[in-house]
């Protein structure tokens, strides 16, 4: 079961204490998962500008690709703490401090970037954005839409789960996500994001799942060689900002923050729908080869479903919570 981690109050007001926090910096530090090229990365750009125009260049936006400021999951203590202003992040690596965000990584539950827009932009990404508030400490101010998750790996094509048996697959520290690939037959290796292309290329281990156009932005393409068309998430990477940082500036600029977040989402969501297609091309024109599950994935969703949903009911807050999201879906 996914642990709720906390940050007490004491610790909060000690570390912004010493290190003064950013309360009314002009320069404001902006972490990234990602390298530059990514869906992130694109966002992050367009909060930058947006941020900064609506400030009447007043305040900037400072972009730091790759990790530079720390693992993604690191920078959520970082942000909570006031060590660190905002961070665009994978919403897996907010599911162990704010454990109800993890409906929206769920195998199968959203089918669709429209889906993905729905949930997130309406009273149900309202609400994630509360409950991050209170559990972790950081507020989402946007969204970042970056495709299904697909399976690549080293070996061979994979196109049913007996497939799959034999491989050795890199997953976030997530268990949801963890669960998933245990439904399907395998036990998946947990690992840090920064450690992944290396593992890949030594390896270590043969394959991972992202988004085509992270494969490309990691240039996972040199050592990765086949794709899989699976779709059992769609990866979604918010960025946040730690709240007392957010409840410190002045409302005008508190109102900038959150006018270029739905800038950058509304941005980020056409990037997406513009770029994914042209990107999986060239990477099967840089010798990647993808194939589609043999069964229209059927098998992949049955299995995951059966075996997953009902482990999570409670942390994501409910069965009534998932039946929730379907209801708003349509379903």
């Amino acid at each position: 079961m996914i642990i709720k981690k906390t940050i007490t109050h004491t610790l909060l007001a000690a570390s912004l204490a010493m290190t003064g926090a950013s309360a009314f910096a002009t320069n404001f530090k902006v972490a990234i998962g990602d390298a530059e090229g990514s869906a992130q990365w694109a966002m992050a750009t367009k909060f930058k500008e947006a941020f900064e125009a609506k400030t009447g260049g007043k305040h900037k936006a400072d972009l730091f690709p790759n990790e530079q400021l720390g693992g993604e999951e690191t920078t959520v203590n970082s942000a909570s703490m006031g060590t660190l202003d905002f961070s665009v992040l994978a919403v897996n690596n907010i599911t162990p401090f704010s454990p109800t965000v993890g409906i929206l990584t769920l195998p199968y539950v959203i089918q669709s970037a429209a889906e993905a827009k729905t949930l997130v932009t309406g009273e149900v990404g309202k609400e994630l954005t509360e409950n991050t508030i209170r559990d972790a400490g950081v507020r989402i101010v946007g969204w970042t839409f970056t495709g299904f998750r697909v399976l690549t790996n080293s070996k061979k094509p994979v196109k049913t789960l007996a497939d799959l048996k034999g491989l050795k697959i890199r997953v976030p520290k997530n268990e949801i996500m963890i669960a998933s690939y245990q439904a399907w037959g395998i036990n998946p290796t947990p690992m840090a994001w920064g450690e992944t292309f290396t593992a890949l290329q030594q390896r270590v281990v043969d394959g991972q799942d992202n988004p085509y156009i992270t494969v490309s932005s990691m240039k996972f393409n040199e050592v990765q060689k086949y794709v899989t068309n699976i779709r059992y998430v769609f990866s979604l990477e918010p960025i946040i900002v730690g709240e007392a940082m957010f409840k410190k500036q002045p409302a005008d600029v508190q109102k900038a923050i959150l006018d270029a977040g739905k800038e950058a989402t509304a941005y980020s969501y056409d990037y997406l729908l513009k770029t994914e297609d042209r990107i999986r091309k060239e990477l099967v024109a840089k010798g990647m080869e993808i194939s589609d599950p043999a069964d229209g994935e059927k098998e992949w969703i049955a299995k995951a479903t059966t075996a997953v949903w009902p482990k999570f009911y409670k942390s994501i807050g409910g069965k009534e919570k998932l039946d929730r999201v379907a209801k708003v879906l349509g379903r």
